[in-house]
């Protein structure tokens, strides 16, 4: 089928997400995606686009790594499909027991038993990853004597997924007022990541908890980077007190590392840079390597020990596609590739020159704001106007007249992507941005 056939059909019956519809088919002339590689997507017109932000974030192995295209089609050969209801399988047993062994805390003998994340939850993405744990600190609480707590404290800009308890959670405007209706409420204080955020968000936090001790289920954080928000980026310290606080109330840490876990930071979790051990913990995205949907839940054992007794106290919660087997084996093939490439080592090797690179453009370009830069996620704002701002839709258009596909939020322009990118095509991509940023800023 010829690529106008193709966007033809699109146009008539697809609804795309996070797109003005109108617009759209209107105006947009769409990328036709026809096959993918490493750090680069093929179109149907020939050419090669450098994905600036692996596919939405899921692709930090790059497009189709080999080994797991060969794990996947292994997997596929024995065992597609079964339910994890009163049935195991190889690869859900033998992940759950990789991810424990891997999550914060695993390894210090500091850590009491009961604190550890021993236990695994899985689901389909990173929404009901944030759903689970939401449910999962709520029922703890119903039925081991603080049936009062039943509100979370979120920061603003705070995006948890899409889901109803996750958007209720969030703190983005824009994805979360027209929904107010059915949402539940929760407490939002401060981004620290605003300027000067850090201490009033800090103190906001805790003024919640002393108000209410017995009312608060638990804080919920992306720690590190709240990416959905624009990249905003603050301190490990900021997470490391926030567990001081909630450990003097006795209430739970959420860490939703949807986006910064499996190595985006440099760390192998964000929390890791705050030296912190969560309650729960929610993955996604890099789990199973931009192959397939796949989400895991970490657990304390004392969350777990909390559902323990009479039927009725079993969370009562799952996917038909709840630990499947090829997510399973994927993300297992996911966990080898990461030790044996040094993944965590290549983003530490590369990430000061993607800062670097992001400095030396706010410094050298007029117009561009707070440059800022952890790991292997750059960003920088073109002026002011938030989500809905042109500015940087503009700088798309540049990136992709050079082969770069960089999707911005509103005026944030950013890099979040592969995290083995070769070096020569990291030098081509900060490259590329600069040049598209420039052209923008002149024009």
């Amino acid at each position: 089928m010829d690529r106008a056939t193709l966007v033809g059909l699109d146009k008539q019956h697809v609804w795309h997400p996070y797109t003005a519809m109108e617009q759209y088919i209107a105006k947009t002339d769409p990328l036709v995606i026809v096959r993918a590689e490493g750090v680069w997507l093929h179109d149907a017109d020939g050419r090669r686009y450098l994905d600036a932000n692996g596919s939405w974030w899921v692709s930090t192995l790059g497009h189709r790594h080999p080994r797991l295209v060969h794990a996947l089609t292994e997997q596929l050969g024995s065992l597609a499909h079964v339910s994890l209801a009163g049935i195991t399988h190889g690869p859900a047993a033998r992940l759950g027991a990789e991810l424990t062994a891997l999550a914060p805390g695993a390894d210090r003998p500091d850590v009491p038993s009961e604190q550890k994340l021993s236990r695994v939850f899985y689901s389909d993405n990173g929404s009901t990853a944030v759903e689970v744990a939401i449910k999962m600190a709520a029922q703890y609480w119903a039925q081991n004597g603080r049936p009062r707590r039943t509100r979370f404290i979120t920061l603003t800009g705070a995006f948890h997924g899409e889901t109803i308890g996750s958007t209720s959670v969030g703190g983005v405007h824009e994805f979360r007022d027209v929904f107010g209706p059915l949402l539940f409420d929760v407490v939002h204080v401060p981004s620290p990541a605003e300027p000067d955020g850090h201490a009033r968000a800090l103190a906001e936090v805790k003024a919640a908890l002393a108000a209410d001790p017995d009312g608060i289920a638990g804080v919920i954080l992306e720690p590190v980077i709240q990416g959905a928000a624009g990249m905003w980026m603050s301190s490990p310290d900021f997470v490391r007190e926030v567990r001081e606080a909630t450990r003097a109330v006795d209430t739970f840490l959420i860490a939703d590392e949807v986006f910064t876990g499996m190595g985006r930071t440099g760390a192998r979790f964000a929390v890791d840079l705050a030296g912190v051990v969560p309650d729960l913990l929610c993955l996604a995205k890099a789990l199973s390597g931009g192959l397939l949907p796949f989400a895991a839940t970490l657990a304390s054992e004392r969350i777990f020990q909390g559902f323990l007794g009479a039927k009725d106290r079993a969370l009562y919660y799952g996917h038909s596609y709840c630990g499947n087997p090829l997510g399973a084996c994927v993300a297992r093939e996911v966990l080898a590739v990461y030790r044996d490439e040094d993944v965590l080592g290549q983003v530490q090797r590369k990430a000061p020159r993607v800062k670097a690179a992001f400095e030396r453009m706010a410094a050298t370009l007029p117009g561009l704001v707070r440059p800022r830069a952890v790991g292997m996620v750059g960003a920088v704002d073109l002026g002011g106007g938030g989500y809905f701002a042109d500015s940087g839709w503009r700088v798309y258009e540049a990136a992709r007249r050079r082969g770069l596909y960089l999707r911005p939020m509103g005026n944030t322009v950013y890099i979040a992507p592969a995290l083995n990118i070769p070096d020569a095509d990291l030098d081509l991509l900060l490259q590329g941005v600069e040049d598209s940023l420039r052209e923008v800023a002149a024009g």
